[in-house]
């Protein structure tokens, strides 16, 4: 590794997969967080890494952050590009997956989901040496605590968050251990989860009761157990009112719910009967049982109750059964697709590589799949590719506006036919 050296000049060529300035050096790439393409920057350089101290030269690209906690707060890497830029790092990100795994489709243009911003947020709370809370987010590649009052990239419904988690971790101020505190937007109101206590006695369900009602939460669960629910804090999905359990799944933004599902459904024009894997609480699994039957499964038992109760008080919804299973030990097996018309999939990030092998060894004519994660994704695309399948067309989609992830919905169809 190179010896630390000071105010080094390096000139910035092209943007890292995590947002940061790549300059190619005889030692070989070094990365600076917050530097642009086509910019002169001296920075303090150890290794590969480099702090970016002075921009000599700035990049016409380069526009003034949202936020004044840029830089200083880890959500955010991409505050500093312009549209044009930021649009091409993103796609390009998904594009070099594919290309990785030589992969080769139409790639459409990035698609905009933020909406009207992020539903959910997840604030870290921890103790100080002088015994009061501090609440916020982590720093940049740190365990540094930024104390946070309002978040730019956040929903409207979320503008009383910071306010709220500071209230809870205040009242959890005995607590030891760092705690996480969860804070998502519903039609009914704020619903809460806070993680990292352990389990209340009842003093601490006494104050935490009174809490909720002091902040009028909808719910406030602690390690997901309910405390109190004082409005069942239900979203829309399609012709569903679905309540979610505490901290479970939901996509980042509405906008980007309502942009994926438009795409799983166009995708599957003629389809009669569909299976959607890893379904959470019933995202896509909803919208579809407007038009077709569907078999969701998911690992998250109390994920599939709320799913099924909203399924059985919708109106006009087609036939939909629910199962609580771990795809990742017990995938679907062939025989077990026999009958279906496609498969839907939203996996986590890791993937899903088992189960994306016993489906490349069935005949289903039409996978959708939805992936937080563009390498995972080519991996498994690979897979299906080699079993026989046609990858039709990729979509990034960006629901987590300003930072490094980017999602896409991959439609793959059987032997190149439609479906």
């Amino acid at each position: 590794m190179p010896a630390l050296a000071m105010n080094e000049t390096l000139a910035v060529t092209r943007l890292g997969q995590r947002g940061d300035g790549v300059a190619e050096t005889a030692d070989g790439p070094v990365f600076v967080p917050f530097a642009l393409p086509g910019e002169s920057v001296r920075v303090v350089r150890d290794g590969d890494r480099g702090q970016l101290v002075e921009i000599l030269a700035p990049a016409a690209s380069r526009i003034a952050a949202i936020c004044p906690l840029f830089t200083r707060c880890g959500g955010c890497v991409a505050q500093h590009m312009d549209a044009a830029l930021y649009a091409g790092w993103k796609r390009g990100q998904v594009e070099t997956a594919l290309s990785r795994a030589g992969l080769a489709t139409e790639l459409a243009p990035l698609l905009d989901a933020h909406g009207e911003g992020r539903r959910r947020v997840t604030f870290h709370a921890r103790r100080g040496e002088d015994g009061q809370m501090r609440v916020g987010f982590m720093a940049a590649r740190s365990h540094d605590l930024v104390e946070v009052e309002q978040c730019p990239v956040l929903a409207p419904g979320l503008v009383r968050a910071p306010a709220v988690a500071q209230h809870l971790a205040n009242r959890l101020r005995g607590s030891a251990k760092p705690l996480d505190i969860q804070v998502t937007t519903s039609q009914a109101g704020l619903d809460v989860d806070i993680r990292g206590h352990g389990p209340a006695g009842g003093a601490l369900r006494r104050a935490l009761t009174e809490a909720a009602e002091r902040l009028d939460l909808a719910r406030l669960a602690l390690h997901g157990e309910i405390i109190v629910e004082r409005r069942a804090p239900f979203h829309l999905m399609g012709a569903a009112s679905v309540v979610p359990p505490p901290g479970g799944f939901l996509q980042a933004t509405v906008a980007g719910e309502e942009a994926l599902s438009a795409l799983v459904l166009a995708a599957l024009p003629k389809a009669r009967r569909v299976a959607d894997l890893f379904a959470g609480c019933g995202t896509f699994t909803l919208r579809l049982a407007q038009r077709m039957q569907v078999a969701a499964f998911e690992s998250d038992k109390a994920a599939v109750q709320g799913l099924l109760r909203a399924a059985h008080r919708a109106q006009g919804l087609k036939p939909v059964t629910a199962e609580a299973r771990d795809l990742f030990r017990r995938p679907l097996l062939e025989h077990e697709f026999a009958g279906l018309d496609a498969v839907v999939l939203d996996p986590p990030r890791a993937g899903a590589e088992a189960q994306i092998r016993r489906l490349a060894a069935a005949k289903v004519q039409r996978v959708v799949y939805v992936s937080c994660d563009p390498a995972s994704f080519a991996r498994d695309a690979g897979l299906l590719v080699a079993g026989g399948y046609r990858l039709e067309r990729v979509t990034p989609v960006d629901q987590f506006r300003y930072s490094a992830h980017v999602e896409l919905v991959g439609v793959f169809v059987r032997g190149g036919r439609a479906g």
